[in-house]
């Protein structure tokens, strides 16, 4: 299922699945989040060094695709402008993503709990980042603070 939840808390039920579309990562993202974030190893940047290590190619940093996920997430819209706080992950890094891999992110409502006395609830997507041959190339889960409903 693509993005068609409003975004608040009580609109999820655990199990629900969502799936981003893809994503090209280029040479030109690679350098701009090595600008970005000052990460300039040569596995990312240096096309000799890295023809030489173990993947034979240079590499996305983890990082870049980990944003390019919450990204692509987002574009989804199920939670919409309802996220109060984004308030934790935990993250594995599994396989290599190179210039010219197509992402794309599924989430799957792994969790949620009230949360009154923070004003909503909490919900934990478990996240794989697939690429174009269905590998997953990072997994974990997003913990996010989502309002409630409004009652009346």
């Amino acid at each position: 299922m693509q993005g068609t939840v409003a975004g608040y808390f009580d609109d999820f039920e655990a199990g629900m699945q969502f799936t981003s579309l893809g994503r090209t990562v280029t040479e030109a993202d690679i350098v701009n989040f090595a600008g970005l974030s000052g990460d300039f190893n040569a596995i990312h940047t240096d096309a000799e060094v890295a023809a030489a290590g173990d993947f034979g190619q240079r590499i996305a940093h983890g990082m870049l695709v980990l944003s390019i996920a919450t990204g692509l997430a987002t574009q989804l819209g199920v939670v919409g402008d309802k996220v109060r706080a984004f308030l934790g992950l935990e993250w594995k890094f599994r396989n290599p993503v190179f210039i010219g891999d197509t992402i794309r992110v599924e989430l799957t409502v792994a969790n949620l709990r009230e949360a009154r006395r923070m004003g909503g609830g909490l919900l934990t997507f478990d996240v794989k980042v697939l690429n174009q041959k269905d590998e997953t190339t990072q997994k974990g889960s997003w913990t996010l603070l989502l309002q409630k409903r409004p009652s009346g």
